[in-house]
């Protein structure tokens, strides 16, 4: 039987010198991971965001009298989709920065309360196309690839009909009454029917 004289042997004490220089090692290493891991992260975060698109868009006012066309966009910032897009629309503003109005309007906002109600705004995105004059030419909900909306806003800037957006068509007007009518034959006034 043979023993292993590494194995029985005690271990040599570290040096104070050898002990600092594994420090200085490991701290490096975590500076130099951290500062990585950091940067990493913000350069995978797009420069286009919502905040920015807001920042540069035109004001509602203006856009509806400059006498170019516009992309009205109701958003908000809890959006996935909305910040899926956000770079697409970030290159189709620039693309299209001097032919036509881009106009940012975030729900979350009341504000605009009457103009989701003029749009019928109930999902987002939602786009708006509207006329040199300020005229509604056509809608789109949700996600829209570039090229699609490249389409749509090629042919809005030269006035043709635009070829993947569906256009909303004349509606009657509607006053709803502003009190509610006391007609028994109401589903809601069930209860009224009841004799105790």
């Amino acid at each position: 039987m043979s023993t292993d004289s590494s194995v029985n042997s005690p271990e040599k004490p570290e040096s104070t010198f050898g002990k600092r220089l594994r420090n200085f090692l490991i701290i490096m290493v975590a500076i130099a991971l951290s500062v990585s891991l950091v940067l990493g992260l913000r350069t995978e975060t797009t420069s286009a965001t919502l905040a920015k698109l807001s920042e540069t868009s035109t004001p509602l006012e203006v856009a509806l009298s400059n006498g170019k066309p516009s992309l009205v966009e109701f958003y908000a910032d809890w959006c996935t989709v909305c910040q899926k897009m956000a770079p697409d629309i970030t290159q189709l503003e620039t693309e299209y920065a001097d032919k036509m109005n881009f106009v940012m309007l975030n729900v979350d906002n009341t504000k605009w309360l009457p103009e989701m109600l003029r749009f019928r705004v109930d999902g987002i995105p939602h786009f708006v196309f509207l006329s040199q004059q300020g005229e509604t030419i056509a809608q789109a909900i949700g996600d829209q690839p570039r090229k699609i909306m490249a389409s749509n806003l090629e042919a809005l800037v030269t006035g043709s009909s635009l070829p993947y957006a569906q256009a909303s068509g004349k509606v009657s007007k509607f006053s709803a009454p502003v009190a509610p009518t006391a007609n028994q034959d109401d589903p809601r006034s069930h209860g009224s029917q009841v004799v105790n």
